[in-house]
């Protein structure tokens, strides 16, 4: 009954893949001989991916005013404070990652097992076992099992990553206990290769500097993305097809 339904299935998820990939394939042969064009710049909250960002507050507190005082308490300049604090506020991003890992992992394991069993005698009745089963047996040969098993398995993962960038993002969203909800994007395109980077996560003011930049190991809930389309970017992926195969194949 399941073999039934996976092949009722398969058509149907086939057609789908196809007809997918045949609106990308559509879209690819429109641009042929074109750059890959910009995406415009759009509002990130009116994205339908958008979801506002909720996390745990604590009790709210009263704002501290110092009144008769030009000065505000977290203020860096004499007469106003620089640094981004609001919705629709800019503010720079600094990323210098600079990460190693190495891990190696290796596990060989044997078993061998041997059972044997017989039946000589059993009170004259070990004669009377072949009424039992369909075909004669020998009783001094009635169970001889062998079994072996091996296994060894080897990984290793070797992780060199060196990433020195800046990017403006803006704030799309104050919370409760005043932490900021930030996001950017930025799109260059070089020939025929165009390369996107996208940030977005949490920050507190306190963490932002006096240059209104902020380091990215202090945003929570950091989603730093580098990628591109294009020429170049194509051919680093698998065509659909092979790609499809590789999903549905089981083995």
């Amino acid at each position: 009954m399941i073999s039934m339904r996976i092949t009722t299935r398969l058509p149907v998820i086939l057609t789908l893949a196809i007809a997918l990939s045949g609106c990308n394939a559509l879209s690819r042969l429109a641009n042929v001989g074109a750059e890959p064009p910009l995406t415009t710049i759009q509002n990130p909250t009116l994205q339908a991916s958008y979801r506002p960002v909720s996390m745990p507050m604590p009790a709210p507190k009263p704002v501290e005013r110092n009144a008769n005082s030009l000065w505000r308490t977290g203020a860096r300049a004499f007469f106003k404070d620089q640094r981004a604090s609001d919705v629709g506020d800019i503010l720079t991003v600094v990323v210098d990652l600079d990460d190693e890992a190495t891990l190696n992992n290796a596990t060989t394991r044997t078993r061998t097992a041997n059972e044997d069993g017989s039946l000589n005698a059993f009170l004259g009745y070990e004669s009377s076992l072949s009424r039992l089963l369909p075909e004669a047996i020998n009783p001094g040969n009635l169970l001889d099992i062998d079994s072996q098993s091996d296994s060894t398995g080897s990984g290793q993962i070797a992780r060199d990553e060196d990433i020195e960038l800046k990017i403006a993002a803006v704030i799309s969203q104050v919370l409760p206990n005043g932490n900021l909800v930030i996001h950017g994007r930025q799109e260059f395109r070089v020939n025929f290769e165009a390369r996107e980077l996208q940030i977005a996560g949490i920050i507190r003011p306190e963490d932002i500097s006096s240059t209104n930049t902020i380091v990215y190991e202090k945003i929570a809930e950091a989603r730093i993305s580098y990628g591109g389309r294009g020429q170049i970017s194509d051919l680093q992926q698998p065509r659909y097809g092979q790609q499809v195969i590789d999903i549905l194949f089981p083995f």
